[in-house]
């Protein structure tokens, strides 16, 4: 199956904001070996579960609104400000492609989102033991992609509190 590409009209059926080939020159440009490696379905498969997870991750921090309520993916947005210039509404930013990529290559090595049990205070495995503490995170943070788009999130940022004044 072929993978559908948001072109920036809003489609209905859109499961990436990237080409492979243009993923392909993204990572080829970054001399990533992993993607490289990878055949044409799986790295179909990947940017989908990319564009997954940024819907599922950043989907109520956008800055903007969806441009239509029957588009598939969170861009194109309208009213999205960003350095104080609003960006054209057709437009899909390079940072949100980018980002795609870059958890397409990371959905390699498993789940981007994996379900979470109750924590685990204690683990002995051997003669080693690991103690975490109270309230630590269980999920993986991706700093790097976070930092991409954090100029099209509102408050800056993922795990940002906006702030209203009374």
């Amino acid at each position: 199956m072929a993978l559908i590409v948001e072109d920036g009209t809003g489609k209905a059926d859109a499961e990436a904001y990237i080409s492979v080939a243009d993923a392909d020159a993204y990572f080829a440009a970054r001399g990533d070996l992993a993607w490289a490696a990878l055949d044409n379905q799986a790295k179909e498969q990947a940017l989908r579960k990319g564009a997954d997870y940024m819907a599922s991750a950043y989907g109520t921090q956008w800055k903007g609104e969806r441009i239509s309520p029957t588009q598939a993916l969170d861009w194109p947005r309208r009213c999205v400000r960003v350095a104080r210039f609003t960006l054209p509404m057709a437009a899909i930013p390079l940072a949100v492609s980018r980002a795609n990529a870059e958890m397409a290559v990371r959905s390699i090595g498993g789940d981007l989102q994996a379900d979470e049990a109750s924590q685990v205070k204690q683990e002995t495995v051997g003669p080693i033991t690991v103690i975490y503490s109270d309230g630590a995170r269980q999920g993986v943070r991706y700093a790097a992609v976070d930092g991409m788009l954090s100029s099209l999130l509102r408050g800056g940022g993922a795990g940002s509190i906006p702030v209203v004044r009374a």
